[in-house]
Formats: C-alpha cells, structure tokens, sequence
C-alpha cells in the first residue's frame, strides 16, 4: 500500500487549490488514509509479539477503531449524526463479515482447518449480542413512549452501563481469564524487529495522517453523495466503515494466513465489540459537547437488522473453535448481499428504513 501515498501529497493539494472538487477530494483522501492504516496494523501486530495473542488483538482493535473514531469525530463535529450512526453499524458488521470472512478464506485457503479457542470467541460473540440487544431497545423506545420520552437521556444513560460493561470485558480478558485469549501460537524472536517504542511512534504518527485526512475527507461526503447519486447511509456502511476498518482488515488476513487464527479472531470480533460497547458510547458523551445537539442511541430499524443479522451469525461460527475457506465465504457472502441491498435502496429512503 506504500505507493497510496502519493494521494497524499495529491489530496493537500487538491484541498488548496481546488476545494470545489468534492468528489476527487474524496477520492484521494480515502485512498490516502490506507497506508497510514497499514502502518497502524503493522506496528500493533509487532506490539502482539510482546504482549501476547489476546493483548494484541486488543491493541491492533484499540488502534484500528482509532482511525474509525477520528473519523466519526470529525462527522460529529459537522453534525453528520446519519453518517456517524452507519459507520459505527458499518464497523461492526464488516469487521464480522467482511473482515472475519475475509481472514477465514485466506487462511482456508492455506490451511485445510484452522482451530481457536471456543470459549473465547463465544465470551467476544455474547458481548456482541449484548450490544445489539442495546441498539434495538433505544429505537423501539421512542415509538413506544409516543414521542414524549426523554431520548438522548435514555440515550446518555445506556453509554454509560455500555461502558461499564465493556471495562468488565476487559477483565475478564486481560486479567481473571487472561489465559483463555493467550493464544497457542508462540512468536518467533526475529532480530531486527521494531522496539515497543518504535512501534508506539509509528502508531502515534500513523494516526496524525488519519486524523488529517478523515478531516478532509468527512467534509467532502455530502457533496460527493450527491454528485455519485447514493445515500449517506451506503457511504455511511460500506465506504466510511471500511476505510476505518482497513486496519484491522489486513492485519486479520495476514495472521490468519500465518495459523494464527485466535489473534485474527480476536482482532475482527473484539474490534466490532470495541465499537459497540467503546467508541459508539463515547460518541453520544462527547456530542453533549462537540456536536450541533446530542447524538441518541436510536438507529434506523435497517441498521440494527444488519447488526442484529450480522451478531447472530457471528455467534454461530465462534461456536465450534474451528474455521475453514467455505466459513468464509459464506460471511463474505451475506456482506456482499447485505451491500447490493443498500446500494440499490433509493437514497432518499435508506436512512429511513
């Protein structure tokens, strides 16, 4: 991906010169957000062969969901709540399809069979379901309570609990069943690799390019929609949510193809868990301050089907500790189909259904 970036000299310049050309700047601020996403993931996989599988995939989650966060902050700053809200169910189903799927065929394709521990991915796949569970509830509230209740309270108060429960997670991950996310694989002490303080540098530097070029790029989406005839919701899911999850894309596909399939997991699942139970709650706190008005919890009915849709399968597959090629074709299938719906929705419906 190094040759990505070139957009980004390209996007800077298009942004000064001629700011008018929404569509481009779009263009060259997506692809040039890519390498800087690589860097990210090659530096958290390198932290990994310090801490351990289970830390790892936290750290490359943690990292990853960085630059979907910078993204759906400077969204919340333009007061883009529709984007922001079908990033975050884009970022969770694609990390569970798309990227879960993609990292189950490559790796299927090298291994006839590739084992994880079960218990694990069903504790990762429980807390997904959790979260699902708190997506549907803000969006039949509303109707239920007749227009008169308190939403963005509701809202503001179901981030929090959402908080509380993702700190428990990481107990329970990283400190009373530390041993279950440890991972069988044991990496290899190759001379030469990068120091932990190298790779923090990498990190911290990769996510300053993020940070620069999500700017550019979320102030571009609304005009570009418009000029490319699709709905915010599709760019929302399908564009914003996988440039945000480039990370953890090609890192889960790159351990997966070393027989590492308990970090890849650990990577795709615990990164969608992290948007959920993290990064979409302190998103509703942090509209109390950044936003135009408070952001609620309130989804569109399509949104919190496809995550729904999307929790169910994924807790099927982490069921029997084992992966092969068809798994993942069949994820990557329900994710092709779930976009061609999306893509084919008329853009003045898809964000109302």
């Amino acid at each position: 991906m190094i040759w990505l970036l070139i957009f980004f000299p390209i996007t800077i310049g298009v942004e000064i010169f001629a700011p008018e050309r929404h569509l481009l700047l779009f263009v060259a601020s997506s692809l040039a957000i890519l390498p800087f996403a690589r860097w990210m993931g090659d530096a958290t996989e390198h932290l990994a062969a310090h801490f351990g599988e289970g830390i790892g995939g936290l750290l490359n989650a943690t990292f990853g969901n960085a630059a979907e966060l910078i993204i759906a902050l400077a969204a919340l700053r333009a007061g883009l709540y529709d984007i922001v809200k079908a990033s975050i169910a884009g970022s969770i189903i694609g990390n569970v399809l798309l990227v879960l799927g993609a990292a189950m065929l490559a790796g299927g394709i090298r291994y006839q069979e590739q084992h994880f521990n079960a218990v694990a991915a069903r504790s990762q796949a429980t807390m997904l379901l959790l979260a699902a569970i708190a997506l549907i509830l803000p969006a039949c509230y509303q109707p239920a309570a007749n227009g008169t209740g308190d939403l963005e309270r509701l809202s503001v108060a179901i981030s929090i609990v959402l908080l509380l429960a993702y700190l428990a997670s990481l107990a329970f991950a990283l400190i009373t069943h530390r041993a279950l996310f440890v991972g069988s694989h044991q990496p290899d002490e190759q001379k030469g690799q990068p120091s932990k303080g190298r790779a923090m540098a990498v990190l911290a530097g990769a996510t300053v390019g993020i940070a620069w070029m999500s700017e550019i790029m979320v102030g571009t989406i609304e005009p570009a929609t418009h000029e490319l005839g699709l709905s915010q919701v599709f760019i929302g899911v399908f564009v914003v949510a996988v440039l945000g999850n480039a990370v953890e894309h090609a890192t889960a596909i790159l351990v997966a193809l070393k027989g590492r399939m308990d970090l890849s997991l650990s990577i795709a699942i615990g990164s969608s868990v992290q948007i959920a139970l993290f990064v979409a709650p302190v998103l509703v706190l942090a509209s109390l301050v950044l936003g135009p008005a408070p952001m609620d919890l309130a989804f569109s009915a399509g949104l919190v089907l496809l995550v729904l849709v999307s929790v169910l399968i994924t807790t099927q597959v982490a069921n029997d500790g084992r992966s092969d090629w068809l798994e993942g074709v069949q994820l990557l299938t329900i994710y092709v189909i779930l976009g061609l719906t999306f893509f084919f929705l008329p853009a003045s419906t898809a964000g109302s259904h």
